[in-house]
């Protein structure tokens, strides 16, 4: 059933077929689709619906899109939910996150390989026990990328949560014996950041046989911060930006030149 008031538009994000490219990136903020949007040729404003925000363009020639989130796993996951149900079968989430190893500093960039699934929207998708994780050649291409364009990165495992201020102010909550007690086991294992929505566009592109990466800006670190190493907060998302879509270039000309092949699960399983 759509609920959505105009025929063909999806109901939260309100863009149908035809509407978006089978690539896009997915920003959290809104305000960023219009600044990823500019490096497109000819991009249009597709729509503005609640947190959902999309642009539709071209990049070498190939129909690509930017469409917000929001912030969390619930609001992510139907963006991502709809935009397949609209074409699109490849997804690059940016946005920030704060470091956890000292060597993650601000202004860096982390390509999630894997995430912590410390939060619930997953959970409606697939047993704990299954991992969240990214696509092999989006975090390949993301790490090549990074690399081009210079600047530190590092690539790894990210932790996602529900509550910003269960990380940033733990020992007001009630669960503070938990939430303290499982952030020093993250570190111990080299979990490189924490975030909010790479968890829940892991699983659900499990779910729905599509492609998913992610790369962020290290805002700040509160680690660095604990042991009075010089932590400024860093806002500017551009290198991320870049980053994200220098990898989408190489997805499109892998996927031009048939290097993998990439053909979405669900539409070989119609056939």
């Amino acid at each position: 059933m759509n609920y959505s008031e105009i025929e063909g538009k999806q109901y939260h994000i309100q863009v149908g077929e035809g509407d978006v490219g089978k690539y896009v990136i997915m920003p959290g903020d809104p305000k960023r689709c219009a600044k990823i949007a500019k490096y497109f040729d000819d991009a249009k404003l597709m729509a503005d619906s609640r947190e959902y925000v999309t642009y539709t363009g071209y990049l070498d020639g190939v129909k690509v899109s930017v469409t917000s989130t929001g912030i969390g796993g619930p609001s992510a996951s139907i963006a991502m939910e709809e935009l397949v149900m609209s074409g699109a079968d490849t997804f690059i989430r940016i946005g920030t996150c704060g470091g956890m190893q000292t060597e993650v500093m601000s202004g860096d960039v982390v390509i999630a390989s894997g995430a912590i699934r410390m939060e619930g929207t997953s959970r409606e998708y697939a047993p704990i026990e299954f991992p969240a994780v990214a696509d092999i050649r989006i975090v390949n291409a993301l790490t090549d990328a990074a690399g081009k364009l210079g600047g530190n990165y590092h690539v790894g495992v990210v932790q996602c949560k529900d509550s910003f201020y269960g990380q940033h102010s733990p020992e007001t909550k009630p669960v503070s014996y938990e939430l303290l007690n499982k952030w020093e086991a993250w570190k111990r294992l080299g979990c490189l950041a924490s975030e909010m929505e790479s968890a829940a566009l892991f699983v659900v592109a499990s779910s729905l046989r599509v492609r998913v990466g992610s790369c962020f800006l290290v805002v700040a670190n509160q680690e660095r911060e604990k042991e009075g190493l010089p932590n400024p907060v860093v806002h500017d998302t551009d290198m991320a930006v870049r980053v994200a879509v220098e990898a989408l270039r190489t997805l499109i000309r892998e996927d031009r030149n048939q290097i993998y092949s990439y053909v979405p699960c669900r539409s070989r399983c119609e056939q």
